[in-house]
């Protein structure tokens, strides 16, 4: 559609007249608390969708997000004025992109210095899944630290309020304000493309992608600080982008094992902890709650992801996963299985955490070679790695090898040092809870 279309300048200053569809009810109001709701959703659903098509147009990811706030907000009073689109995403996309050919309209010396702007316009729905990747590879650019990734995604993508990203992390707002700030200054300045890599970059690429999403879910799993476990904000929020970048990259081995990782991993939630919110082991579990569904898609998804040669990181995560999944009861866990997808794991992606979870995983493995003096022994190999330094895990799983060979008093210590370095609640508690137990008052 031309720039200068009457039917986008009426847009522009009307929301009513940006709906590319018909209402999906009669153009009658609609109840207020119906409206409040489908806007609910759409943002849920659609935010990241919205977004990344408005930033094509906009040009600036500040000025995208100016004028997608602004649809949501007229969505409000036009949807219960003239009722629920059949398409809300269409809907806000196209008021949203208006909105910000509105504004550069107006501002042409703006227009100028933008370095995103790309002149044709195209089809507010046909593209959308590409703009998501564009936008997707915008926020995980490795000109960008990490931590900025994060935020940006956050932000950006679930569409998270600078508050709600802030809390997330436990910074201020201020600060978290202040770190989205510099990473879209960054964007700018530097002159990221905001387009899909080229096909020889994309490998490299895609898997800070993945980075950021597994950081995010492993974020919410185990929340770093606070009174609950898991955030489940956050867990969902991974869930999502995994999902969407299965959509937007069917094909990709390391996407399907992300996602994959995911769903088997969170499919525990509901036996994680018992009703008094205490802290559950995974052998102490109710299996009968574990999510079946999600479990069923995550084995289908660990099979397609591990026909890749090699593996991906995140396929062998997810396989990993799925042997407890398959598993009726924690005597039936196949503990050497595990133990070969960590060999695997470690070949392939090495870290300091595949091999302090490959030493528990032997321990919990019967067997020559096998027993909790073979994993302790292990995890004492791990005592100078840097990277484990401060790592409440590494204490913990030390201080349950030592408690299953009867050392009480190196057990205590072990379980000392790691409430140092544990601040979640329902952890710290878990482990006062065996310090008492190996005191004989409980």
């Amino acid at each position: 559609m031309p720039a200068d279309s009457p039917r986008e300048d009426a847009a522009a200053t009307d929301p009513r007249a940006a709906a590319t569809d018909s209402p999906g009810e009669d153009a009658a109001a609609t109840d207020p608390r119906a409206v409040a709701q489908a806007v609910a959703e759409a943002h849920r659903r659609e935010w990241a969708l919205v977004l990344a098509a408005t930033a094509r147009v906009a040009g600036d990811l500040d000025l995208a997000e100016e004028c997608v706030q602004d649809a949501y907000a007229k969505a409000l009073t036009a949807w219960a004025e003239c009722g629920i689109p059949r398409r809300p995403a269409a809907w806000l996309t196209t008021a949203a992109r208006n909105r910000a050919l509105d504004v550069l309209r107006r501002d042409v010396a703006l227009r100028k210095r933008l370095p995103l702007l790309l002149d044709e316009l195209p089809d507010p729905v046909a593209e959308i899944p590409d703009e998501r990747l564009r936008l997707i590879f915008t926020c995980c650019h490795p000109a960008l630290a990490l931590e900025a990734q994060v935020a940006l995604t956050l932000r950006l993508l679930c569409g998270l309020t600078t508050g709600e990203v802030a809390r997330a992390f436990l910074v201020s707002e201020a600060t978290m304000a202040a770190r989205i700030t510099r990473a879209k200054k960054k964007i700018a300045a530097a002159r990221i493309p905001y387009r899909v890599p080229d096909t020889e970059e994309l490998p490299e690429r895609i898997e800070a992608v993945l980075a950021v999403v597994d950081l995010v879910f492993t974020t919410g799993h185990t929340a770093p600080a606070g009174p609950e476990l898991v955030r489940t904000d956050l867990v969902d929020r991974a869930r999502d982008l995994a999902r969407m970048l299965r959509v937007l990259l069917p094909g990709d081995a390391g996407v399907a094992g992300l996602l994959a990782f995911i769903l088997l991993t969170d499919a525990r939630r509901a036996a994680r902890v018992d009703a008094q919110g205490r802290l559950v082991l995974l052998e102490d579990q109710d299996r009968a709650l574990w999510d079946r569904d999600a479990i069923a898609e995550g084995r289908r998804l660990v099979r397609e992801a591990l026909r890749r040669r090699p593996p991906t990181r995140y396929a062998l995560m997810a396989a990993i996963a799925a042997v407890h999944a398959d598993a009726a009861t924690w005597e039936a866990t196949d503990w050497p299985e595990i133990v070969g997808l960590y060999d695997l794991l470690l070949r392939y992606r090495p870290s300091p955490v595949a091999a302090l979870n490959r030493a528990v995983a032997i321990g919990f493995a019967e067997g020559d070679g096998y027993g909790p003096e073979r994993g302790l022994e292990a995890l004492d190999g791990l005592a100078l790695e840097p990277r484990l330094a401060g790592y409440a895990y590494l204490a913990v799983a030390r201080a349950d090898m030592l408690r299953r060979l009867g050392r009480r008093a190196a057990a205590r210590a072990a379980y000392e040092e790691a409430l140092l370095f544990t601040d979640n609640d329902v952890e710290g508690d878990f482990l006062r809870s065996r310090l008492q137990k190996l005191d004989g008052n409980s």
